[in-house]
């Protein structure tokens, strides 16, 4: 009687392993097939402690592969999936968790006709440009080049900032996004061309809707006091960015500038959207570029690759874990982000840094930027408890970026959860 039961079991288990380990991934279909021949060789023989031994090792073994590698592939096709959807041109994105392999996907093409998009592939950064102008105002600071309580005055003394309390206005309201000063004041300046020094001028006359520091008012045209400030330093901020960051982490093919995004050997098309879902290929717009300290930076997904390993630090002789805590330290709330597409209901917080956003996603916490200027959207986020990273980048202004990385974050919380 023991023995038919013995047999039942292992016969069923036998069944449970083909359905359920078979299909998951190539090398978990070796593992059975290979456990599978020695099981009938056991069963033939009579060892049935070892066949039971070796049906529960298998199962156990594919369900770790398929825990630790199958979700990122089944991301990566929902990815491609949502792309074809909505004829995404081309993306390129990176998950990177340290001590790992990083894992690249690129799908499409530079532009119609183009070459394929490869890990060289250069995009525009756009607004994810804050991000690297939060650290390089963190390392200049470090090197006493800077106080982050530098006064408008000083950064800009030849432009008169004359509204009600904005001789309170300090670098760190400018990169902080608390400024004070109405969302997005003049960004329609620099999309007419206007000068720097022009749309500078015009911000100086007006008056803040809040003292600098209470609020959370995002700007791109005040990061043009940066650049102006720099400029009077007989230094520039591109040139910064190289000697600062750029090079001493081997970012290759980051830039600064239209033309050389041009210049690059590989670079993607801006697509701007005729209707929905259907692009057609832009000219580069050099207005943000005049503001590079917004939104003035291109790069590969290599290069941003290594930027995601710099933020878990790993070059800390270029960006320290001071630097890294100073910029990601919550400032001001931000709380219409919580009903961000794509993040609703999945965001518990949401606050901004120096040049970063900080949310709370399920008792989580994700330091994130995103980036649009027209035919381009990209992301960039880390996770640092968990030493985990995430770039996706676009050559679309496609809404799509919206939900394909709040969908990566909910992927990755829910399979560290269950291993």
């Amino acid at each position: 009687m023991l023995y038919i039961v013995g047999e039942l079991i292992i016969t069923n288990t036998h069944r449970i392993i083909r359905r359920k380990y078979y299909k998951k991934t190539p090398s978990c279909r070796a593992v059975v097939l290979r456990a599978l021949t020695m099981l009938s060789i056991l069963r033939a023989v009579g060892s049935r402690f070892l066949h039971s031994t070796i049906l529960f090792c298998v199962c156990a073994l594919c369900a770790l592969h398929a825990s630790a590698s199958d979700w990122i592939s089944d991301y990566a096709n929902y990815v491609k999936k949502e792309a074809i959807k909505h004829n995404v041109p081309g993306y390129a994105f990176v998950y990177y968790e340290q001590g790992k392999v990083p894992k690249v996907f690129v799908y499409g093409k530079t532009h119609k006709n183009g070459s394929p998009i490869t890990e060289h592939t250069v995009f525009r950064l756009a607004s994810v440009s804050k991000t690297f102008t939060g650290l390089l105002a963190a390392k200049m600071v470090e090197q006493e080049r800077l106080r982050w309580d530098t006064p408008i005055a000083t950064l800009l003394p030849d432009i008169p900032f004359t509204g009600e309390g904005v001789d309170e206005l300090q670098l760190q309201h400018i990169i902080g996004q608390s400024s004070g000063f109405m969302r997005n004041a003049y960004d329609n300046l620099i999309e007419a061309d206007y000068s720097l020094e022009r749309v500078l001028t015009e911000l100086g006359k007006l008056d803040p809707i809040c003292t600098p520091g209470d609020c959370y008012t995002y700007q791109n045209a005040l990061f043009g006091a940066i650049e102006y400030y720099l400029s009077n330093q007989n230094t520039s901020y591109h040139s910064e960015l190289h000697t600062q960051l750029f090079s001493p982490l081997g970012m290759s093919t980051a830039s600064t500038g239209r033309a050389s995004l041009q210049g690059s050997e590989s670079w993607a098309r801006p697509h701007i959207a005729i209707t929905r879902d259907r692009w057609r290929e832009g000219k580069v717009e050099n207005n943000y570029y005049r503001f590079a300290p917004a939104a003035g930076i291109n790069a590969s997904i290599t290069d941003m690759t290594i930027y995601l390993q710099a933020l878990l630090g790993e070059f800390p002789t270029v960006i320290s874990s001071d630097m890294i805590n100073t910029v990601t330290t919550p400032r001001v709330k931000t709380v219409r982000e919580r009903n961000r597409r794509g993040w609703r209901g999945f965001l518990d917080d949401a606050h901004y840094g120096l040049g970063w956003r900080i949310y709370d996603v399920d008792g989580h916490r994700i330091n994130y930027h995103g980036g649009w200027v027209k035919g381009y959207r990209v992301d960039v986020a880390f996770a640092p408890d968990f030493k985990t990273g995430y770039v996706m980048l676009t050559n679309a202004e496609t809404n799509m970026i919206n939900t394909t990385t709040a969908e990566f974050w909910k992927r990755y919380f829910e399979q560290v959860e269950t291993d």
